[in-house]
């Protein structure tokens, strides 16, 4: 994400099910790619969440220009 100070109370959570559920992947897709480092993700006891601006940043920085 970028270096700008966002107050928590605005950041809006995703569980990793909503994210594959937006990214038409599977749930194990998305722990690999928090794992790997490629989606920023936050741990609360056992589970992830992670902000919705992570994926958009993500969804922006994968894009190619396939022509």
């Amino acid at each position: 994400m970028s270096d700008s100070v966002v107050p928590l109370g605005s950041v809006k959570f995703l569980k990793v099910s909503e994210v594959a559920a937006l990214l038409r992947v599977s749930k194990m897709s998305v722990y690999r790619l928090i794992h790997a480092g490629e989606l920023e993700a936050v741990r609360f006891g056992r589970n992830f969440r992670v902000p919705e601006q992570a994926v958009n940043v993500y969804l922006r920085e994968s894009f190619y220009n396939a022509g």
